[in-house]
């Protein structure tokens, strides 16, 4: 995905979440489902295979995130992209917990920062800084 594209989209993130509260409540009636998941660490055939067996984020569909999205696996920056997506597109039925590994340093010693500037070398610093932010 382009550069400004992806900044664009953590613009809108970041944008969303300051309206948030610290603190999310999260409540279904007795006939619909929340999937709650946690610690993707940047693989992204996890992802897509709890999207295969619980169907995507939809009207009807309601996930949690329980954060630790990063680090470790080669496809963080993809997970955030589809998760932050997903974030704006279904706000009531998409929410995003950071994790201990939405951290600056931690992404030095466990690899997003690596990722990052890898796959963004012209704009990697500010994607970084932007990715930071969100956090």
């Amino acid at each position: 995905l382009h550069a400004r594209y992806v900044l664009n989209l953590l613009h809108e993130t970041r944008k969303h979440l300051k309206q948030l509260p610290n603190i999310s409540h999260v409540s279904t009636c007795y006939s619909e489902e929340v999937t709650v998941c946690g610690d993707l660490h940047g693989q992204l055939d996890d992802l897509f295979l709890i999207f295969y067996k619980n169907g995507l984020p939809s009207p009807s569909k309601s996930y949690v995130f329980n954060g630790d999205f990063v680090d470790r696996g080669k496809q963080s920056l993809e997970i955030l992209v589809i998760l932050f997506t997903f974030l704006l597109i279904y706000p009531k039925e998409v929410h995003l917990n950071r994790g201990n590994h939405e951290d600056h340093m931690v992404n030095l010693r466990y690899g997003f920062t690596k990722e990052v500037m890898q796959k963004y070398k012209v704009h990697g610093k500010k994607i970084l800084r932007m990715f930071h932010n969100v956090f």
